[in-house]
């Protein structure tokens, strides 16, 4: 069991940055890749970026990138999604999630099993 805690939203103009982090607890967060997911309202919640294990690797959605970056630090339980050069179109609650599958074996699953724990969430907002 894990427990995963998103923080660092908030409220920005077009163009600026954020550094959201999702904070892990109840198991080391090396043992899991973790993605990142935003659902904005009246709308489909959809992948945005991941990273794996060890952070040797990482994917992103075309929309994303070259404007937000994941790490993670294993030593502190936690991932962060930078996300700079935000647009009004990157508004949405950004959700983390961990899977117990290695991150290469995740396409090759169903979506909605991919991801065992997910966070509560944190808002970000961006202004134009």
């Amino acid at each position: 069991q894990v427990q995963l805690v998103e923080s660092g939203g908030g409220l920005v103009q077009a163009g600026g940055s954020l550094r959201l982090s999702c904070a892990a607890s109840g198991r080391t967060v090396s043992n899991f890749a973790v993605g990142w997911f935003r659902q904005a309202p009246g709308k489909e919640r959809e992948f945005v970026a991941a990273i794996s294990r060890s952070g040797g690797s990482t994917y992103y959605v075309d929309s994303v990138k070259g404007r937000f970056t994941v790490s993670r630090d294993n030593a502190k339980n936690t991932v962060y999604l930078k996300v700079n050069s935000l647009k009004p179109e990157d508004t949405a609650v950004y959700y983390c999630a961990a899977s117990r599958n290695r991150l290469y074996e995740i396409p090759t699953m169903d979506p909605t099993h991919a991801y065992n724990y997910w966070g509560q969430g944190t808002q970000v907002t961006v202004s134009s």
